[in-house]
């Protein structure tokens, strides 16, 4: 691609497709298709706007969305802390030096011998939200700090999580009761508002919940020291989604508003809002074909490595896309299904988007967003392998081993 049509074509690129990774430069890279170009710029500067939208927030990166070295590294550079749903992702975060007591163990429902290796390593905050777990806990990891997960209403979020985990109000306040006599620590409420969640209100209806919760315990003589917002912060794709200030302009006023007093530690969880936007992933065209009057494209990534998330959402999940061709913004665009490399018919991802006309075997397709649920989610079906990370921008500084 010449420097002038790489220029014309990064006019029309989303505003928030990072610029370390234009057309030219991931047409620079030296890595085989399929793989993830992640900018480690765009991380830093996510994680610096996180912070300074919501004072007083401790971050927890969820890193079940993407647990790359580079990534984990460039956040534990920069003060973050972090979340883990397994006994695996806790050693992850401890091979890089982070200290297992600066780690929430967010997941309700966990294995005995989870608790007990992350007990030993010193993590001592463990979530819950049934009886069944508090007493897996009091005998696993006695006296360890508690909190529990409340269920909220999270019908606007793109994945919700409520049918799964969380407890009720009344159930919330009884379990956390339960915890004191069984002879562990309560800690703290969580909430989750469901992953890519659409309503900033979703929000303050989840903090006035916690805080209703927050005013019972007293009562019963039980002061909470820590509110954990969760996760479910959105990230850009295609769809309109609120903004970052925009949910801070309800979050902040709502934890002054609407908590009977405030903790020692207000946490959030963010994961996707950190990292989706910080990524391209770059895949090759393997095919071109016309079936029943429909233009098909065959890549080297699909569903089942790297890309399940359009499986998940039944064609309502759109990533922004753009190509290799040099004439990209130039020649008329046509509709085309995407599809995956694998045998499986299900393991396609895109329905109707419009591609450059020109487009072959060998040009590359960049599929914007695509730092948070690819890389994890990906397998090795039909001996496909998963995309190799790539990393750009700037380096961080690992924390020494404790």
């Amino acid at each position: 691609m010449t420097a002038a049509l790489a220029d014309q074509a990064r006019l029309d690129l989303p505003g928030h497709w990072p610029a370390a990774l234009g057309p030219r430069a991931l047409a620079e890279l030296d890595a085989a298709t399929p793989f993830l170009a992640t900018d480690l710029s765009t991380v830093a500067a996510r994680y610096a706007a996180f912070t300074a939208a919501i004072p007083g927030v401790s971050t927890f990166y969820a890193m079940k969305c993407n647990s790359a070295a580079d990534v984990l590294g460039t956040l534990a550079a920069l003060g973050s802390s972090f979340e883990v749903a397994s006994v695996g992702e806790l050693r992850i975060l401890r091979e890089i030096g982070v200290d297992a007591a600066e780690v929430l163990f967010s997941n309700p429902i966990k294995p005995p011998a989870a608790i007990v290796e992350a007990r030993r390593a010193g993590l001592w905050r463990f979530s819950f939200d049934s009886e069944g777990e508090l007493h897996k806990l009091a005998q696993h990891a006695p006296g360890a700090a508690v909190y529990v997960r409340l269920r909220v209403d999270d019908s606007t979020s793109l994945f919700p999580l409520s049918r799964k985990f969380g407890a009720e109000a009344h159930e919330a306040r009884a379990l956390m009761l339960l915890a004191r006599e069984v002879g562990l620590r309560p800690y703290g409420v969580t909430f989750h508002v469901g992953s890519q969640c659409a309503t900033t209100s979703a929000w303050r209806q989840a903090i006035a919940a916690a805080g209703r919760l927050m005013a019972a315990l007293a009562e019963d003589g039980v002061r909470l020291e820590m509110l954990d917002l969760g996760g479910g912060f959105p990230a850009r794709y295609v769809e309109r989604v609120p903004s970052l200030g925009q949910i801070a302009d309800t979050v902040n006023p709502a934890l002054d508003e609407l908590l009977p007093y405030r903790p020692p530690l207000l946490a959030a969880e963010p994961g996707r809002h950190l990292v989706a936007e910080s990524a391209v992933m770059v895949a090759s065209v393997l095919g071109r074909e016309v079936r029943a009057g429909e233009n098909w494209l065959y890549l080297d990534v699909g569903a089942y490595n790297g890309m399940m998330e359009t499986q998940q959402t039944v064609q309502q999940w759109r990533f922004p896309l753009w190509t290799s061709r040099p004439d990209h913004a130039l020649v008329p665009h046509l509709p085309f299904t995407v599809t995956g490399p694998s045998c499986d018919s299900s393991d396609t991802m895109f329905y109707g988007v419009n591609l450059p006309s020109t487009i072959d075997v060998g040009d590359r397709l960049y599929i914007g967003s695509a730092g948070a649920y690819t890389l994890s989610y990906a397998s090795s079906f039909n001996g496909f392998p998963p995309p190799e990370p790539v990393s750009v921008g700037a380096p961080h500084a690992r924390r020494d081993t404790p």
